[in-house]
């Protein structure tokens, strides 16, 4: 894949870091002040703010799976880098695919903050395990388009 852009390759090399398990290279890629966002409603989800917390959801991610994300398609400008990915993740006894986009925002050459959402976000919740934390309008809601979540 040819990624130009500098901003694409700062991106580029922190899937490369992340998928060696290099997390001191990705830890530098990232401004002190990062926050990162992950859709979906499993227990990878939310948002985490400052490089500690993101750090720490890349050492629990790493943990808790083989993560193989492989960019198919890079979009970057001065401000931001959008990946496509195909994504494969395992552990013993499970497995998903999902198609996933990340959404960077660069600061002087650092990732400043991300966006992450998947294409198949019920797979990837029954993979990571669903945390259900519904105020009861939002159980309403969710109870008439996803049977899963009926008590």
């Amino acid at each position: 894949m040819h990624a130009a852009h500098p901003n694409a390759q700062v991106v580029l090399q922190g899937f490369r870091a992340f998928a060696e398990g290099d997390l001191a290279t990705v830890k530098e890629l990232f401004h002190d002040d990062a926050t990162w966002h992950s859709s979906g409603r499993n227990r990878f989800s939310g948002d985490y703010q400052g490089l500690d917390a993101i750090m720490r959801l890349f050492t629990e991610l790493s943990a808790a799976a083989r993560i193989d994300n492989q960019p198919h398609a890079v979009l970057a400008d001065e401000y931001h880098v959008i990946v496509l990915i195909n994504g494969r993740y395992s552990r013993p006894g499970a497995s998903v695919e999902s198609q996933s986009v990340f959404v960077f925002h660069l600061r002087d050459a650092k990732v400043a903050e991300v966006w992450v959402m998947f294409a198949d976000p019920y797979a990837v919740d029954d993979f990571w395990g669903r945390v259900v934390d519904l105020t009861a309008e939002d159980q309403a809601d969710s109870y008439a388009t996803d049977p899963t979540l009926r008590p």
